[in-house]
């Protein structure tokens, strides 16, 4: 009787695990309920809303002609805004809109460029990755190849190009890069 008690709870014990793992990935991205609503986006899109808290900087000249040359090589590439967001809110993320060079010891490996590409991962040489239309580019050729990038969330799109340590910190720009794409698309 004991071992068949055990058994049956190591079965429901095995059910919740599993159901958690399945589950967990979902409830990851799920808003949480003390998340601050925000405006809705300019932007026409069937995207998700932006996900918990925003962050936000005041843009520079630099970080502003950055924002228009991803803008720029999006429609380039014939992408839509959701695309441009995606990126945008990746480069926050990755340099602040900064065209990074060699960071010395500060540096992260070999990261370079606005979305932080690294040459020794096949991204280009450091000269086209410091180039803002190549990087975006780049990126948008990696963009292009994650199924439904159209429709799933900002920080899992973009997570999916760029593998990185911190996989959900790109949600927390979507917001901002949603207002930047709407006041530079069509400018």
């Amino acid at each position: 009787m004991n071992t068949i008690f055990r058994k049956s709870m190591l079965s429901v014990a095995g059910l919740a695990f599993a159901g958690g793992v399945f589950a967990g990935p979902i409830a990851a991205h799920a808003n949480p309920v003390d998340a601050k609503p925000t405006a809705a986006a300019a932007v026409h899109t069937t995207a998700p809303k932006p996900q918990g808290d925003q962050s936000h900087i005041d843009l520079n000249g630099e970080q502003t002609a950055n924002v228009k040359a991803i803008i720029a090589a999006t429609k380039k590439a014939g992408l839509p805004e959701r695309a441009a967001v995606i990126s945008i809110a990746t480069s926050l993320q990755e340099s602040k809109l900064e065209n990074l060079g060699h960071l010395g010891d500060a540096n992260d490996h070999d990261s370079l460029g606005l979305f932080q590409q690294r040459p020794t991962s096949g991204w280009g040489t450091p000269e086209q990755i410091t180039n803002p239309e190549y990087s975006t580019t780049a990126f948008l050729k990696g963009l292009k190849q994650v199924d439904g990038w159209q429709d799933m969330p900002l920080t899992d799109a973009a997570q999916t190009v760029q593998v990185s340590a911190y996989p959900d910190a790109y949600a927390q720009w979507e917001q901002q890069a949603t207002d930047l794409v709407a006041q530079h698309w069509n400018s």
